[in-house]
C-alpha cells in the first residue's frame, strides 16, 4: 500500500499523465500484449489446428475486395489460414521471443556489469574483452552457424519444435553486453559512494553490499534499455524469420509471415504480407516511443521533481 501510495505521488505518473504520447503508446501497447496473450480466446480460429483451415481457401482476399469473404475479414494466407487469426497468434510469438531475449540478455548482463564493475581489477579487463568479442560477432552469424548445425544434428522437424526456446537464446546471447556497459558505468559511479563505504564499515559483506545496496541503485537506466532491448529482440526475430533462420511457417511470427507471403506481393496477394507488416511496425513504434519516454522521465539530468 505504502509502495503504490508512493507511485501516486511519483513525478513518473505525474509526467505520464501529462504525455499525450505516452498515454497512447501505453494504451496501444497494452492492447496488443492482451489480444497477444488472449489469443485462444480473442482469435477468431485456431492458427495451430488443421481442421480450421483449408488449403482451398489459400489467398482468399480480404472481406471488402471482390472474390473476398465474410468468414476470413483480412483475407487468408498460402496455407489457407485466416489471416487476422495467424496475426494474433504471430503476435504472440513474437511477444515471447521478444521478452525471453530480453530477459536473457538482462540477466546475463547486469551479472556482468555488477562484478566488472564493482569487482574492478583484472577480472573486469578480462569480462569487458569477452563483451568486446561479443559485440563483434553479428547475431546473423550466430543465427546461422546455430541454426544450421542444430538442423544437421537434430533434424528440421525437431528444429521447428524447438525454434522458440532456440531464437531466445540466439537473440538473448548476442545483446548482453548493451547491459553489462551500462549497468558496469552505474555501479563504477555507485561503489565510492558514502552508504557503501558506511556499509563496509559497520561489516556488510560484499556480496550483500553489491546484490542490496548497489544493484537496486543502478537498474533505472536497466529499465529503459529493457523497453528499447524488447523492440529491438522483436524486429531481430522478424529479420532472422524472414531470411529462413526464425519461426517456421507453421507455428508463425510477425516475421515468417511477412516471409510466407513476401514472393506472392507482385502477384497480388499483397495482404498476406502488407497487414503483418503494418502490425509490425505498429508494435515495435508504440514500445520505441514509450522507451523514449522513460528515458526522458528517469535521466536525473531532465528530473524536475
Amino acid at each position: 500500500m505504502k509502495a503504490w501510495n508512493r507511485f501516486k505521488s511519483s513525478y513518473l505518473l505525474y509526467s505520464f499523465k501529462r504525455d499525450r504520447v505516452a498515454i497512447f503508446s501505453f494504451s496501444v501497447l497494452s492492447v496488443l500484449v492482451i489480444i497477444s496473450i488472449l489469443a485462444p480466446v480473442v482469435a477468431p480460429y485456431n492458427t495451430y489446428d488443421t481442421a480450421t483451415f483449408d488449403i482451398m481457401d489459400a489467398e482468399t482476399p480480404p472481406a471488402w475486395m471482390e472474390g473476398g469473404g465474410e468468414m476470413f475479414m483480412l483475407g487468408t494466407d498460402i496455407q489457407g489460414r485466416d489471416l487476422l487469426s495467424t496475426m494474433i497468434y504471430g503476435l504472440r510469438v513474437s511477444l515471447i521471443i521478444g521478452c525471453g531475449a530480453v530477459l536473457l540478455q538482462a540477466f546475463i548482463g547486469i551479472l556482468v556489469g555488477l562484478f566488472s564493475g564493482y569487482l574492478g581489477g583484472k577480472l573486469d579487463s578480462f569480462l569487458m574483452r569477452i563483451a568486446d568479442i561479443q559485440f563483434s560477432i553479428p547475431y546473423l552469424i550466430v543465427a546461422i552457424f546455430t541454426s544450421a548445425i542444430f538442423k544437421l544434428a537434430f533434424g528440421v522437424g525437431r528444429y521447428a519444435e524447438l525454434a522458440v526456446p532456440l531464437l531466445i537464446i540466439i537473440i538473448g546471447m548476442s545483446e548482453w553486453p548493451k547491459y553489462a556497459r551500462t549497468v558496469r558505468a552505474s555501479v563504477l559511479g555507485e561503489r565510492n559512494k558514502e552508504y557503501v563505504e558506511a556499509a563496509r564499515v559497520i561489516g556488510i559483506g560484499r556480496w550483500q553490499i553489491m546484490f542490496r545496496h548497489v544493484l537496486p541503485n543502478t537498474l533505472t537506466p536497466v529499465l529503459v534499455i529493457s523497453t528499447i532491448q524488447v523492440a529491438e529482440a522483436v524486429m531481430s526475430e522478424a529479420a532472422l524469420s524472414f531470411l529462413g533462420l526464425g519461426m517456421p511457417i507453421t507455428k508463425p511470427s510477425l516475421g515468417s509471415l511477412i516471409r510466407a507471403g513476401f514472393e506472392y506481393i507482385f502477384s497480388g496477394s499483397w495482404w498476406i504480407t502488407f497487414f503483418p507488416g503494418v502490425l509490425l511496425i505498429i508494435f515495435i513504434l508504440v514500445i520505441l516511443l514509450l522507451g523514449d519516454w522513460l528515458r526522458d522521465v528517469l535521466n536525473p539530468k531532465l528530473y524536475k521533481g
